[in-house]
């Protein structure tokens, strides 16, 4: 290739020597050329008048779909496949069998590499890792632009220099304003092949040991010594000493490869084989693999993780994906927010992100190819979305709202100490929700009455194994303490539906909202819910516990689940360990069902707690992340409120306590209608109590009660523009 005098030439000696050491009677390259077009580039075996004429789009044909896919292709008889596409001009008909691979490079495919031979051909998986070897070296070509100028491929939007908005998911709250700092590595690989292997093993090993030592740095960070983001680091800090891992490299190297070759090798190899899993957790593995491989690169070609210097002082990073330890590589002080091609709410990066308090937008379709360094950026957390070069009018806007924003954060932190009573002094009991460590410290900072949902299962997520006792049991007694004797109610294990484990991976139910999740896991897996249960009652130590069981439908569930627990509080009573004092025990009241059992369940509990954001798809028999049925109800339908009068009727009377926890509970219009209807326990983020707070304080709850009573006595009236003008008439905060 180094001795090529033109694209041509260099070309037609790979496709030469492929065919000759493959024995393929045909091996051909095609490239991507605008418009998403792969083009015929070189050829040896089909018609030499094809080159340049045949092309394809992408997704046509089994070239096509190889570059689609980003994935290899290996026919033993091609022309039976239904994505056979065929070309009169290449004189392919005589071929039967195919192996390509994709030129891929940074995510994108930029092209196919294919062999076809006239039998019906098994090629075995070193044909194809060896296919894929030579992609690699030529996606560097690619790259550089020797064959295809990078400019014609380069996606953009119009003239590239208007104002875009790109719609994303939320992934971290808040608004952020900024400069593009594109994350994106794009280490090119100069040398492919080792002159000699030991010395290149050895610089792989000494790579390594760098990267060891940059995590170990990051671990001694003081923000960094507790909390879930140390422990996501530290998990990704294991990644570097896994021996698959380490001994794939090895071999890659040893095989006559580069150190860096090597690296990328391995790496590609293990994208292959699962960048097609829809399982969150392999998503999320594989990008925390890209961040150590990026790692790797930048230390074996001597280029600094992240130059501070080149930087803005109010950063924007745009990225593909990203793991933990890059983030973190970024000045804190000047990272002003965060935008993914990728990324989950549930990924180790948008947990750490949500524990430094930076906007995180996700799911930001091509915004590496749509984005230039240096443009103006607006990171919208809020409304899930990013707007690149704004106008000056669209930015004055977007800083006056910042600044509203931190007048109103202003405004709640004056309330954080006075009680949330109404006007007609009656006490309303604001808890907040929360799922990690981190979250303990806004329990003052928010001046919570307690903590009304302690998710369990988040702390179960972030880990690569299943807890045993011991490390539950530290957890929750942590919590318990952090919370300074405020109440705390945990619920216990609620995986499934769209919470996944790593180390169970998903149940593969047709619909998992309503599949095999929750209590029912717990009860049919009546080791697991006991050592959590063994573990909390571990964790309180004698000290007050509150325990809630989620997705209860049937009494004789929450009976089954009592059993278990009243087991493990006798295990602590012969073990002479102390048990909670006082325990309570409840439910989570979202399974539509459950109305029809109350006088029964009522005498079995001492609290019960409305989920309304299963409860409300239950109900209206519509999934909750649907966008297309998400808008055919409202929370705050006459339904809805009247399901919820009946249960809190019912508990009153019962002397059982009863709160909200779902998120209809943390906006101050749904606050105000559940109010109105007799509730008086609310749970929620912490960022919503300042608001619901303050509409709390400017509220007569006797005028609201009676409003709403009269409200709900009219059929289908539309409840949420008279709840607004009910407010606006009486001066009530919304």
């Amino acid at each position: 290739m180094a001795r090529a005098d033109s694209v041509e030439n260099t070309l037609g000696e790979v496709v030469r020597l492929v065919a000759n050491e493959m024995v393929a009677e045909v091996c051909s390259i095609y490239l991507l050329r605008a418009g998403e077009v792969l083009e015929l580039f070189a050829t040896q075996g089909l018609n030499p008048s094809a080159v340049h004429r045949t092309r394809l789009r992408v997704g046509e044909g089994l070239v096509g779909d190889i570059a689609a896919h980003a994935r290899p292709l290996a026919l033993a008889d091609a022309q039976s496949h239904p994505q056979f596409a065929y070309r009169p001009e290449t004189g392919e008909e005589i071929y039967h069998s195919l192996a390509g691979v994709p030129i891929v490079r940074a995510g994108r495919s930029l092209g196919v590499l294919v062999v076809q031979n006239r039998t019906r051909r098994q090629y075995d998986e070193e044909e194809i890792e060896t296919l894929q070897t030579i992609a690699m070296v030529l996606a560097e070509l690619i790259a550089a632009g020797h064959f295809v100028s990078p400019n014609e491929v380069q996606q953009v939007d119009g003239l590239g220099l208007l104002p875009l908005r790109v719609d994303g998911v939320q992934l971290t709250p808040g608004v952020a304003i900024g400069h593009a700092v594109l994350h994106e590595p794009r280490i090119a690989i100069q040398k492919v092949v080792a002159e000699d292997v030991g010395q290149e093993l050895a610089r792989f090993e000494s790579a390594a040991h760098g990267v060891r030592e940059d995590i170990d740095r990051m671990l001694e960070a003081h923000d960094m010594q507790s909390g879930e983001q140390r422990e996501i680091l530290e998990t990704f800090r294991m990644f570097i000493d896994d021996r698959g891992w380490l001994e794939r490299v090895r071999e890659a190297v040893s095989s006559g490869l580069t150190a860096e070759a090597g690296v990328q090798r391995a790496f590609d190899d293990v994208r292959t084989r699962l960048g097609q899993s829809t399982d969150p957790y392999i998503r999320e593995r594989l990008s925390d693999l890209q961040d150590l491989t990026n790692r790797l690169l930048l230390r074996l070609t001597g280029r600094a993780v992240v130059d501070p210097e080149s930087l803005p002082d109010d950063m924007i990073v745009i990225a593909r994906d990203m793991g933990p330890a890059e983030l973190l590589d970024y000045d804190r002080a000047r990272l002003r927010g965060l935008v993914l091609e990728e990324g989950s709410a549930q990924s180790h990066v948008a947990i750490v992100a949500r524990a430094l308090d930076i906007p995180v937008v996700g799911r930001a379709p091509d915004v590496l190819a749509r984005i230039e360094p240096g443009d103006s950026i607006v990171v919208d957390g809020d409304n899930a979305q990013v707007l690149v070069r704004p106008a000056e009018d669209v930015l004055q806007s977007i800083f006056d709202a910042i600044d509203a924003r931190a007048q109103r954060r202003r405004k709640y932190a004056a309330l954080r100490d006075l009680p949330p009573t109404t006007r007609d002094q009656v006490r309303i009991s604001l808890n907040m929700n929360a799922g990690l460590l981190i979250d303990m410290q806004h329990l003052v900072e928010v001046g919570a009455d307690g903590v009304g949902l302690y998710r369990t299962e988040i702390p179960f997520m972030v880990r690569s194994e299943f807890p045993d006792v011991d490390a539950q049991a530290w957890l929750y007694a942590r919590v318990i303490d952090l919370a300074d004797g405020r109440p705390v109610v945990f619920r216990t294990l609620d995986v499934g539906g769209d919470k996944v484990l790593p180390y169970v991976g998903a149940f593969g139910d047709d619909n998992p909202a309503m599949g095999w999740r929750a209590i029912r896991i717990g009860l049919d897996r009546p080791a697991m819910l006991r050592r959590q249960l063994r573990a909390l009652v571990q964790a309180a130590n004698g000290r007050p516990l509150s325990v809630m069981f989620p997705m209860i439908a049937d009494v004789g569930e929450l009976q089954s689940a009592r059993r278990l627990l009243d087991l493990e509080l006798e295990r602590a009573s012969r073990r002479g360990q102390p048990v909670p004092q006082p325990l309570r025990v409840g439910v989570m009241f979202e399974v539509p069902a459950l109305a029809w059992q109350l006088d029964s369940l009522l005498r079995q509990v001492d609290f019960v707690s409305i989920g309304t954001n299963d409860l409300l798809q239950f109900l209206y028999a519509a999934d909750r992340g649907n966008s297309r049925v998400a808008s055919r109800y409202d929370s705050l339908s006459p339904a809805l409120l009247r399901l919820l009068h009946f249960v809190v009727e019912k508990a009153r009377p019962a002397g059982v306590d009863l709160a909200v926890c779902g998120e209809m509970a943390g906006r101050p219009v749904e606050a105000l209608a559940l109010l109105a209807i007799g509730v008086r326990a609310l749970s929620m983020s912490p960022g919503a109590i300042g608001p619901v707070k303050a509409m709390i304080r400017s509220l007569d709850l006797g005028e609201a009660t009676s409003f709403m009573r009269a409200a709900l006595s009219q059929p289908d009236r539309p409840m949420r523009e008279t709840l607004r003008l009910f407010a606006a008439d009486h001066a009530i905060e919304i």
